[in-house]
């Protein structure tokens, strides 16, 4: 009769949580980043709401055609801006060739 305790079982990280590995040994996913289209339309709004709280404190006249203009302007160039930028980083992952 021995009197040895069996070694514990050896850690296997859960799949399930985030950061774990899973099964096969290979890390989960990278998280992804922001999209450029939400933070395009979170600036749109934040412009406004600023336009507006300066418009009522009587700063500045402001002309609502030429306001619009403006943000679209700065939120098209935003958008496109930030597509070539999202896509130029995505290309510069290694490729294995295979379709």
């Amino acid at each position: 009769m021995s009197s040895q305790t069996p070694a514990p079982d050896p850690y296997v990280p859960d799949p399930y949580v985030p950061g774990s590995t899973t099964a096969a040994g290979t890390s989960a996913a990278p998280p992804a980043g922001a999209r450029v289209g939400t933070v395009v339309w979170g600036l749109i709004v934040l412009a406004l709401a600023a336009l507006i709280i300066i418009a009522q404190l009587g700063i500045v006249t402001l002309n609502g055609t030429y306001v619009l203009i403006g943000l679209m302007i700065g939120a098209g160039a935003a958008l496109v801006v930030g597509g070539l930028l999202s896509a130029r980083k995505r290309d510069n992952s290694p490729s294995t060739r295979k379709s």
